[in-house]
């Protein structure tokens, strides 16, 4: 009879080691650091993900999440719908803020050459029978073609060359194949922004991390329907990206140029 298994943690200034008894013949996890004991350790590497971006213009993309007349625009459903005090946050927050520091972040990409892609909640049906049964759930449904998936005008999506991936789930990473375009486009290192910060967008900064990216979160190019839930979900999110200002992600950018 295999013996009863004792999780262990020892916490100290140093690090946190995690003592497992590894089961007879089986082989240690790829990914995990053994330490001279043969005790699991954690050891992480903060300078890589706290890199900047890359300043020769390659391997860099924003990923503009939901910024559309259905979620952001005063006359869409979602603000439509809120509670007063909400509603004032979300329109004072986007106008005053947001779409201003995301149109920087837009043509900064556009001068170095990065890459930009947004995207949008859209169902591929009209009756919306393809989203995810959360959204069916939520009563989400945003039919295919329609005002409500389109980009707010304000970002001026025209402008830019862009990609548009539609998606019927809070990752794009779930419902879209952003990863495998990213990946055609040589993307390494991808900047988030958009709404909403505690849903959609602390979604997608997750599912970077863990399909391979190294994740920049732009807080105030973000925004949620409370400063306390933008808050609490840049809190919760900080083990997955690091986080920059507008400002210093257009210093990072600026050093970088086209590629001659």
């Amino acid at each position: 009879m295999a013996s009863t298994r004792i999780w262990a943690a020892r916490f100290s200034s140093a690090a946190l080691v995690v003592a497992v008894p590894a089961l007879s013949g089986a082989a240690q996890a790829p990914h995990q650091h053994v330490s001279a004991s043969g005790e699991a350790s954690l050891n992480p590497r903060r300078w890589e993900r706290e890199a900047p971006l890359s300043r020769d213009g390659k391997g860099v993309a924003v990923l503009v999440v939901d910024m559309q007349n259905f979620c952001c625009h005063e006359h869409g459903p979602v603000v439509r719908d809120l509670a007063p005090e909400a509603r004032a946050h979300v329109l004072q927050r986007l106008r005053s803020e947001v779409l201003p520091n995301q149109l920087q972040l837009l043509k900064a990409l556009s001068d170095s050459h990065g890459d930009i892609v947004f995207t949008t909640i859209e169902s591929l049906t009209m009756d919306g029978r393809d989203r995810s049964l959360d959204y069916k759930i939520s009563g989400f449904n945003v039919p295919r073609g329609s005002w409500g998936g389109k980009i707010l005008q304000a970002l001026d999506p025209e402008k830019w060359d862009s990609m548009l991936l539609t998606k019927t789930s809070s990752s794009p990473f779930v419902s879209t194949s952003i990863a495998y375009v990213l990946r055609n486009l040589g993307v390494r290192q991808l900047i988030i922004v958009g709404g909403l910060t505690d849903q959609c967008v602390d979604s997608a900064v997750r599912d970077a991390c863990d399909e391979g990216f190294l994740v920049t979160l732009v807080p105030d190019a973000c925004y949620s329907h409370s400063h306390a839930r933008h808050n609490n979900a840049l809190d919760l999110v900080r083990g997955y990206c690091r986080m920059r200002t507008t400002k210093e992600v257009l210093e990072e950018l600026s050093a970088q140029g086209p590629e001659k």
